[in-house]
């Protein structure tokens, strides 16, 4: 006879494991980055896709996005400022090469004068599964190779990026 309890089963993640994680690959040049967030894959992948990204892709007293546009479709361009809070104004742009709304985008990405990449394009894909909790989001960027402090740098900034929208979206 099997004892029933009600223990959770410890290969189940912690209410921790939510939290947005990174990490970097440097020798291959790429980044991994995940976390669970407060909404359904359509309402998630809205708030990060458009220009609804402008209310909470800010990092107060540093920088905040601004005239976001993209055409989501396979082919069509995107394009957005990085306005630092001094002053400074940075593009990024690209192109979007595949859609599957609301479960996967695949994009290119350019950015101009960034000190850790240059001008060189990373190609970032979007996952977005339904999970419990709302959505787990797996992105993937690829194109660091050979610069591998651009490439742990972003790793830490998707963990911050993912928080916001996560924040962003518990509030909404």
């Amino acid at each position: 006879m099997t004892k029933q309890t009600n223990a959770v089963d410890f290969r189940m993640a912690a209410a921790a494991m939510k939290r947005p994680k990174a990490v970097a690959d440097a020798a291959a040049g790429a980044l991994l980055a995940n976390a669970e967030v407060a909404a359904p894959p359509e309402r998630t992948f809205a708030a990060l896709l458009t220009n609804e990204v402008e209310r909470w892709w800010k990092f107060p007293g540093v920088y905040r996005l601004k005239d976001w546009r993209a055409e989501l479709c396979p082919q069509g361009g995107w394009s957005v400022c990085v306005a630092f809070d001094d002053g400074r104004r940075f593009d990024e742009w690209g192109e979007i090469c595949a859609v599957e709304a609301p479960n996967r985008v695949v994009l290119t990405r350019h950015f101009a004068a960034n000190p850790l990449i240059g001008e060189r394009e990373t190609t970032l894909a979007y996952r977005f599964e339904p999970s419990p909790y709302g959505t787990l989001i797996t992105l993937r960027e690829d194109g660091f190779l050979g610069r591998p402090q651009a490439a742990h740098g972003n790793a830490e900034n998707w963990e911050k990026v993912l928080g916001w929208l996560d924040a962003y979206l518990c509030a909404g």
